[in-house]
């Protein structure tokens, strides 16, 4: 009986010895369900991937490619505020732009629309406000679109470097101040330029009231207009006859820089029918005098 286990142990341990280091082989799957399982296994190994995608791309930060942004010197952001619509500059002063350093003779380039008496004024002023030159053009010819213009301006200082305002302007037929427009500039001595870009090339005024071929009457006018102030000094209007006597005039509060919708009256005195010119101005803050004028004509009823 020993004999017969000794030998029955030593079988089972030469049939343990001689099976495959592998798993068994699977039972075979009947075909008939063999479709479906696919099917089944296909899902899932889409939906595990799926889930890994899922779970990889929330890690993942989009980043937003950012558009460059026009930067115009001196001159108010955009805002919802502003009106579309703003006409070219009467006087666009190209070249040289905003706080530009220049020296003696400044080259100036310009675009303007000059007024009945074909006469453009350029004037060049220290930071003290002195007149350090003037030049005139005569016989520019007109064009409402404006036509290209270079002037050269010559001027001396007696310190290295100041602030100056180089102011161009132009005349109507009666003499009175038609547009003007300044640019600021760092004057030197000697060395070399140093432009900048133009700024806005927009004009900064825009009216709406009163309309074109409008004539308010009753001695009092209703305005309303888009105003892009350049500095926080009150804005003037009047109304200046052809004889360039004020008969009429308002003063505009500036709180701030953005462009904004102002309206309000202009009381008038006139005894007969008059064509006058609307004028709104603003004086510099940094040097005394005139840094900017829009006008334009208007018929008056007394």
């Amino acid at each position: 009986m020993k004999r017969l286990l000794l030998f029955a142990a030593l079988l089972g341990l030469l049939a343990g010895c001689a099976a495959p280091a592998s798993n068994p082989i699977p039972t075979a799957i009947p075909p008939e369900i063999l479709p479906t399982i696919i099917a089944q296994t296909a899902e899932s190994a889409n939906l595990v991937a799926t889930e890994i995608f899922i779970a990889q791309a929330a890690l993942v930060t989009p980043t937003k490619t950012l558009k460059p942004t026009a930067t115009f010197t001196l001159a108010p952001t955009l805002t919802s505020t502003s009106i579309p619509g703003h006409k070219q500059s009467a006087i666009l002063i190209t070249s040289p732009g905003q706080m530009s350093k220049v020296v003696s003779p400044i080259t100036l380039k310009m675009t303007i629309a000059v007024g009945a008496s074909k006469l453009v004024q350029v004037d060049l002023y220290g930071e003290d406000g002195r007149l350090l030159t003037r030049t005139l053009k005569r016989n520019v010819p007109t064009s409402l679109r404006g036509i290209p213009q270079t002037i050269q301006a010559a001027f001396e200082i007696q310190s290295a470097s100041e602030l100056g305002r180089l102011s161009v302007s132009t005349q109507d037929e009666h003499g009175r101040i038609q547009s003007l427009n300044s640019v600021r500039l760092l004057l030197m001595s000697s060395g070399e330029n140093d432009i900048t870009t133009p700024g806005n090339p927009s004009e900064p005024v825009k009216i709406f009231n009163p309309v074109p071929k409008e004539i308010p009457s009753g001695g009092m006018l209703n305005l309303r207009m888009d105003l892009w102030p350049f500095n926080l000094n009150s804005t003037i209007v009047e109304l200046v006859d052809p004889a360039g006597k004020i008969i009429g005039s308002r003063i505009v509060a500036v709180e701030r820089l953005d462009p904004q919708m102002v309206e309000t009256t202009i009381p008038y005195k006139i005894s007969e029918p008059t064509t006058a010119r609307l004028i709104v101005r603003q004086n510099d803050d940094r040097i005394s005098g005139l840094f900017y004028l829009y006008s334009q004509e208007i018929s008056l009823e007394p």
